[in-house]
């Protein structure tokens, strides 16, 4: 298969592949920025925390989070 691609795309190809990797929670904010979607910000934030009471309920911390529900 021949390569037809011009050389500045395969500059910009190789400069992109040697950027640094961004962190999920950027790209996460990066999304909600660049598509204007921030209603989803709280649905996320309310899921992460119950996830991380559900987590917390079956280790020695959960006779302190009991009151919380």
């Amino acid at each position: 298969m021949p390569d037809t691609a011009k050389p500045s795309q395969k500059k910009q190809f190789q400069q992109e592949a040697e950027r640094k990797r961004s962190n999920i929670v950027f790209e996460f904010l990066a999304f909600l920025r660049h598509n204007k979607k921030w209603w989803m910000l709280p649905i996320v934030l309310i899921l992460l925390i119950m996830g991380l009471l559900i987590l917390l309920g079956g280790t020695a911390l959960a006779p302190f989070l009991y009151p919380l529900f």
